[in-house]
């Protein structure tokens, strides 16, 4: 282009030397041609912009593994739209994906339009909040994006006729609580080595769902937590049996502290690393304090026996059973009701 506008310059400097009214027309001939050249090259850079209708319908949710932090999902996803250079059958993009299987697509072009569908199969890498297992909420995010086309050429608007999902599909132990659909913008700070980009930025329009859920507790909670429970109890009973026989009330207590810490370890191998602290390790810890207050309790009532005064061993026993056993429940129930919340 800049060639030819030397070009150009160059004519008109000779064109001065011709009589005007032929310099006149000439000029103008010149000046229209470079006018086409110029909007011509435009044109054929630029992609029109197309508008792709998508519309997606889930029916099956399962294989949820927290450990691995991944879940499997299976929908039906439509898209419609005029540009028959979009490629969605290779170049459909799911960040997220561990893998994509389509099952069964289908085009059909005709009334100038083309309509897409396919049958995906995905396995979705996603991070999962587990502070208050398992009272837990979690969100499913799924995106979809074009790989050839940016956001100047192509952007998602979504189907949102119909439902969403499969309400009479089973997710076992999870009830959905929202399923959201959007189409934003996703920028990427990098230009995916295109030379002719003047910054590493890059927009793609994408088709984000997400889906909520929450978990039906109660079942999970007393099949996880049921084995700590018994512990204490086992712990507990040793205010109910004689100071004398202090050799019982220190084995019973030992072997609680130790099944205790088992079963949390069992709970922890179900799920993944985290930094915080959630509320297994917060009811497993009060767990093992109270145990170990009831071992210090034993080691005063055994003083106490020494000093033969088994009136007070009675009587301390039977307060600091009511005051521990007291206690333990409230914390249970003040951690457990903010964890449901």
């Amino acid at each position: 282009m800049k060639i030819f506008i030397i070009r150009f310059l160059s004519n008109q400097a000779y064109l001065y030397n011709l009589p005007h009214k032929m310099n006149k027309n000439i000029t103008c001939a010149l000046a229209f041609m470079a006018l086409l050249v110029f909007f011509g090259n435009n044109c054929k850079a630029q992609t029109p912009l197309d508008t792709v209708k998508t519309g997606i319908y889930v029916t099956s949710i399962h294989d949820i593994d927290f450990k691995q932090n991944e879940y499997t999902v299976d929908f039906w996803l439509w898209l419609k739209y005029k540009n028959k250079a979009f490629d969605f059958t290779h170049n459909l993009e799911i960040p997220q994906a561990k893998s994509v299987t389509k099952s069964f697509s289908t085009i059909d072009s005709s009334g100038g339009r083309i309509y897409l569908l396919l049958k995906v199969q995905c396995v979705m890498q996603d991070s999962w909040k587990i502070n208050n297992f398992p009272f837990d909420k979690q969100q499913l995010r799924i995106s979809f994006e074009n790989s050839q086309y940016d956001s100047k050429a192509l952007v998602f608007m979504p189907d949102t006729l119909g439902q969403h999902f499969d309400p009479r599909f089973t997710l076992k132990g999870w009830n959905i609580d929202s399923f959201l659909v959007a189409t934003p913008i996703k920028k990427y700070e990098t230009a995916f080595g295109d030379d002719n980009q003047p910054k590493p930025h890059s927009e793609y329009s994408s088709y984000r769902v997400r889906i909520a859920l929450g978990r039906d507790a109660a079942g999970l909670f007393w099949k996880m937590f049921l084995g700590m429970y018994v512990s204490f109890l086992i712990a507990y009973i040793c205010f109910y049996i004689d100071a004398d026989n202090i050799g019982s009330r220190f084995s019973l207590s030992v072997g609680a502290l130790f099944a205790a810490v088992g079963n949390k370890y069992i709970i922890d191998a179900s799920l993944p690393e985290t930094t915080s602290f959630t509320l297994v390790d917060m009811l497993h810890c009060f767990t093992l304090f109270f145990i170990f207050l009831i071992i210090l309790s034993s080691v005063y009532s055994l003083n106490l026996v020494k000093q033969n005064k088994m009136k007070s061993v009675k009587r301390f026993d039977l307060v600091a059973a009511q005051v521990l056993l007291a206690a333990y429940l409230l914390l249970n129930v003040y951690f457990i009701s903010v964890a449901n919340k």
